[in-house]
């Protein structure tokens, strides 16, 4: 065998055996692990999907970065008001229509100043689907680069802070105020938050707002009252 020869062998060889050990390595690579997201309850992903209503599209709400007790439920309840009666409990954040057999629709809910300075009890005098809003004067003044351009109102819409649906409160016959309301910040509820009054995830104002007639007492709770009523 010629040297010229040996040596392309020896080429040939050398390089089918850089292949093998390339193979050899891709078969032996361990997989990256996976990596799984919170399972979400098919229901409440159902539940919390995106809503078209009216002209508005209301976006899904991701539940799996929620916190499980902002989610609306059932849950057991003690109280003397009747079924069909609304209670927030500003203080523990949470917002229940009494049902019957000791039983009540819990909703979380986002709480502002506002939220904390009615205490008592009030009607629903007024139901509004895709509410406008105009800022109080206390809030222009506060912040008039944010607030003063819209101090002619703004219509309602997704956009809107009142959100999908909002509930007006009315003690003997004048307006408390006191609005309970959706909101575009899902991030919220739970939590204090800078404006508004009472404010539930737009999916949870509209099936409020449905399973409540105008007249509905509305009982505002204390912080004496505050988590005394769920078991």
């Amino acid at each position: 065998m010629t040297p010229s020869r040996a040596a392309s062998l020896w080429r040939r060889l050398t390089a089918s055996l850089f292949v093998m050990g390339l193979v050899a390595c891709a078969q032996t690579a361990p997989e990256p692990p996976k990596v799984e997201g919170p399972k979400v309850d098919p229901s409440l992903a159902r539940m919390y999907a995106p809503i078209r209503d009216g002209d508005e599209t209301i976006p899904g709400v991701d539940v799996s970065k929620m916190d499980p007790k902002n989610v609306r439920q059932v849950v057991d309840y003690k109280t003397g008001y009747p079924a069909g009666t609304i209670v927030v409990d500003p203080y523990s954040r949470f917002l229940y229509l009494v049902m019957e057999n000791g039983k009540a629709m819990r909703y979380g809910v986002g709480v502002a100043k506002a939220g904390m300075e009615f205490e008592g009890e009030a009607d629903i005098s007024r139901k509004a689907q895709w509410p406008g809003w105009v800022p109080t004067q206390n809030m222009i003044k506060r912040d008039p680069e944010r607030y003063g351009p819209l101090a002619s109102g703004l219509e309602g819409g997704i956009k809107n802070p009142l959100g999908a649906r909002a509930l007006y409160l009315y003690q003997g016959g004048k307006d408390t105020l006191y609005r309970i309301h959706g909101t575009n910040e899902p991030w919220s509820i739970g939590k204090s938050v800078s404006s508004g009054c009472i404010r539930l995830l737009n999916h949870d104002i509209i099936d409020l707002h449905r399973r409540v007639p105008k007249g509905s007492k509305v009982v505002v709770l204390g912080p004496e009252e505050s988590g005394k009523g769920e078991m």
